[in-house]
């Protein structure tokens, strides 16, 4: 159970979109690496049941005897179901294909909606030390997803540079706004990250002219790029920033990382690695 008596704990940030390959997975990644290489604390929790989040950071399925399913049924204490990564400072409760079927699970537990939310502010967590908690959340606007937005204090949206983007939104801030008048009145919009961005493409900057003109200071200044090392990382599961730390989109992450955390007024320590 949750303890109201606590004092505050780590910033819990729901990553989400509902529709898939925007960068969502990435986006949870790279940040949670670049905010440790600023020598922040952070958690990533994969709520996806692809658990794409856990293979990218090294995680292989056969070290999954624990996991995020686990957390959310009680079947497992949060000590056991967490794993190092090779970034250190970030640390990672890893997703298997079990969590397909939470959805059904969890669907007769009075409190389904509120079961991460408990899991994250048991006091259990702070021996972790963390300033911050990423969720993955699934490409869907699930009982996995509302558990994601209950348990954050805020939802980051990865934003790809492509037609009929913002129209996407739309649905996501309808499940934002029923969240907050039902089940966690403080949510708010973190920000909107455009992610995939070409600026040789007319279309790329016609959709960053429009969210900003529509969204304004909630679209973050900085904008990740379409770049091979970003795409390529994964696959050797790492963090561009471990994986090309030079490239335009390890750069592009670090400057999110510091826009959040300026954001937020975190005290930045002497940065882990590269000084970016």
């Amino acid at each position: 159970m949750s303890d109201p008596t606590r004092p505050t704990g780590p910033k819990i940030i729901a990553v989400a979109n509902q529709k898939g390959g925007v960068g969502k997975t990435t986006t949870t990644i790279n940040l949670g690496a670049a905010l440790a290489e600023l020598g922040l604390n952070v958690m990533i929790v994969d709520l996806d049941p692809q658990g794409n989040a856990s293979t990218g950071l090294g995680v292989d399925s056969d070290h999954r005897k624990l996991t995020t399913y686990d957390l959310l049924l009680g079947d497992a204490a949060l000590h056991d179901v967490v794993q190092p990564t090779s970034v250190e400072g970030l640390v990672i409760i890893p997703a298997t294909t079990d969590l397909s079927s939470a959805d059904i699970e969890l669907f007769s537990s009075e409190k389904r909606s509120f079961l991460l939310h408990d899991a994250l502010r048991q006091p259990a967590i702070d021996f972790f030390e963390l300033d911050y908690i990423l969720i993955d959340c699934p490409p869907s606007l699930s009982l996995l997803t509302v558990n994601g937005m209950v348990a954050a204090h805020s939802v980051l949206v990865p934003l790809q540079s492509e037609f009929f983007a913002l129209e996407g939104l739309s649905q996501l801030m309808l499940t934002i706004r029923e969240i907050r008048q039902t089940a966690n009145s403080g949510l708010r919009i973190e920000g909107i990250v455009l992610t995939m961005y070409d600026s040789r493409n007319n279309l790329s900057l016609q959709v960053e002219k429009d969210a900003r003109d529509n969204l304004g200071d909630l679209v973050f200044k900085t904008i990740i790029p379409r770049n091979v090392r970003v795409s390529e990382a994964p696959s050797f599961a790492l963090s561009v920033l471990e994986y090309d730390s030079s490239s335009k989109g390890s750069q592009a992450y670090r400057a999110l990382a510091q826009e959040l955390a300026q954001r937020h007024g975190t005290i930045l320590n002497i940065g882990r690695g590269e000084d970016g």
